[in-house]
């Protein structure tokens, strides 16, 4: 693969010959692109994160610092990866068995938000524009728009586009405070209504 040549990234940061980084894209201090990643456009890597062969990350995903994104993990457009939050790739990792062909893949969708510390096991899917709160162990899949905490992981309710809580009226319908975008709950899962 071929680089845009469109993208900044600071003295000290590795970027390995065929990975691709979008235009706009900003990588800063300490921080490695290996083989193979993808990274869209105007994204933007904090100090010392490590983007591992096969990544993909889509367009405007903000990684914060200390965040090691590893073979296996696709994120979809605008997602947030808070600082020090951690990815799996290996379901039972041991130091003397070689498991390289048998990375686990995880995918978070369009517009999540991991927050400080969390963790995700691999294999899970965050659902788009679901919100896990700093520190939170992901065990099993997110569903769009779900607000989870804890560990392990619980749903605790439902978050808006712009990440604010909602709070549903008699008929299921909330208003997100910010945007005044309308949702609607029915059953286990929330839609955005126009």
């Amino acid at each position: 693969m071929m680089m845009e040549k469109d993208f900044y990234a600071h003295e000290t940061a590795v970027i390995d010959e065929g990975s691709y980084i979008g235009r706009g894209s900003k990588i800063w201090h300490f921080s490695h692109v290996m083989k193979d990643a993808v990274i869209g456009e105007k994204c933007n890597l904090g100090q010392n994160v490590v983007v591992s062969p096969g990544v993909k990350l889509g367009n405007n995903v903000k990684v914060q610092n200390n965040v090691s994104i590893y073979t296996g993990v696709i994120c979809e457009d605008d997602v947030f990866l808070g600082p020090s939050m951690v990815f799996t790739n290996i379901i039972n990792p041991r130091s003397a068995v070689i498991r390289r062909d048998q990375y686990v893949t995880t995918i978070v969708r369009k517009g999540a938000s991991i927050g400080a510390n969390a963790t995700i096991v691999c294999g899970n899917e965050i659902g788009e524009y679901s919100l896990i709160g700093a520190g939170a162990v992901i065990t099993k899949n997110v569903k769009p728009f779900a607000l989870v905490i804890g560990n392990p992981g619980r749903q605790t309710g439902w978050v808006s586009e712009y990440g604010h809580k909602l709070s549903f009226d008699n008929e299921g319908v909330a208003i997100c405070p910010e945007s005044g975008q309308k949702y609607k709950l029915a059953g286990d899962h929330v839609t955005r209504i126009i």
